[in-house]
């Protein structure tokens, strides 16, 4: 119940302290899970004083526990430990501070976050965001890279060194973040965003150095591996080594195993590049000349093939005209002249070719197979019957 007061009728400090305090003591013990922010124990003290911390959002409270309980967690307690804490909420009107005061401490052990983790990662891909058809493809050469990263990082290092090394002169817009702890998620997902609206940057990497399981949870979380999903510009995880993966590979265009790999992924090498084009050059070299060497073979395989028929067209033409020409000698007037025939020409140029074309006294020329003798007729016969004068 709301407690009454005004300007004329305040209410006393402790008045307002013993309502909190009767209020807060109403709700009761509960289970918290979040990491340790601060703890330094306090040897020979009967109360020890951490602060946990959630993992997602900058929210933090501070947990009271006796001696014995704290330290009989194993492993001991620490900054950075998960742990399951079962604490009553009480308010101190002394100094007017809410505390936890803590009746149980567990370790979160790896098992749980493994199991947390693999439920987590059912969900996402039952949603269909670690899908291979989800997949951007990275540019073959981009014009200017993201690169988020932990402030001063050897992952940092890794990216850029390996990428000028591959391709000299490549653009970065780095953006150095938390990669560890409550501030990794919004710090990441803030560069992430920003990052993404730039449309000059075609590709971004989001990398860390390797750590355990708990140091890489932040690359497991929720929000980032959505936001990741969301984003417009292909992203690649290199996180970690080998055996690290993170939900974030799962859901990032393309992970690679370490930073280092991360910058052979994401850029050609000039090297390289110059070796194809040198091999594609004799390629091209050894391509020509064979052609020309076909063609040489093809020229000249033409111009025999050219010869022959004409040198069979010639042989040809010449047995055809050796037959032609005895075909004309075995009928020309010259070849009955040789077999000892004449021929009887009148006195006008004609052949004589009938008896009776001719008169008693007439002279003929008689052509030989060699010379011509004129001659007169003394005689004619004409159908067996002789006839003189």
């Amino acid at each position: 119940m709301a407690l009454d007061s005004s300007p004329e009728a305040p209410l006393a400090v402790r008045t307002v302290a013993n309502a909190v305090k009767d209020w807060v003591g109403r709700l009761g013990s509960v289970w918290i899970e979040g990491e340790v922010a601060e703890y330094r124990p306090r040897p020979g003290g009967r109360l020890q004083y951490l602060r946990l911390r959630d993992t997602e959002a900058d929210v933090s409270l501070t947990v009271v526990v006796d001696t014995s309980i704290a330290g009989g967690l194993q492993p001991p307690l620490a900054a950075g430990q998960r742990i399951l804490v079962h604490a009553q909420p009480s308010y101190w009107t002394g100094r007017g501070e809410l505390q936890y005061r803590a009746r149980a401490l567990r370790a979160v052990g790896l098992g749980e976050l493994l199991a947390q983790l693999e439920a987590l990662r059912a969900t996402l891909a039952a949603e269909g965001l670690f899908a291979p058809e989800r997949k951007q493809p990275l540019p073959f050469l981009p014009r200017c890279i993201g690169l988020i990263c932990g402030r001063n990082s050897a992952a940092q290092h890794d990216v850029q060194a390996n990428v000028w090394d591959r391709w000299p002169g490549t653009a970065f817009e780095v953006r150095e973040v938390a990669v560890q702890g409550a501030q990794a998620v919004p710090e990441v997902v803030a560069a992430l965003t920003e990052l993404a609206s730039r449309p000059e940057i075609d590709v971004i990497v989001i990398t860390r150095g390797g750590g355990s399981v708990e140091d890489l949870l932040p690359f497991s979380n929720e929000t980032l591996v959505r936001a990741v999903a969301n984003c417009r510009t292909p992203v690649v995880s290199a996180i970690g080594h080998e055996q690290d993966v993170p939900l974030l590979d799962f859901v990032a265009d393309l992970r690679a195993s370490t930073p280092t790999d991360a910058a052979k992924r994401i850029v050609p090498s000039w090297r390289e590049q110059v070796q194809l084009i040198q091999n594609l050059a004799q390629r091209g070299r050894r391509s020509l000349h064979q052609r020309a060497e076909q063609m040489d073979r093809h020229i000249v395989d033409t111009r025999s093939r050219l010869r022959r028929a004409v040198q069979t067209r010639l042989e040809s033409a010449e047995l055809s005209l050796a037959h032609l020409q005895a075909q004309l000698q075995t009928l020309s007037p010259q070849a009955t002249l040789d077999r000892g025939y004449a021929i009887a020409v009148l006195e006008d140029g004609s052949v004589l070719r009938d008896a009776t074309e001719v008169a008693i006294g007439d002279r003929l020329a008689l052509r030989l197979a060699r010379g011509q003798v004129t001659t007169s007729i003394d005689t004619i016969m004409v159908n067996d019957s002789e006839r003189q004068e």
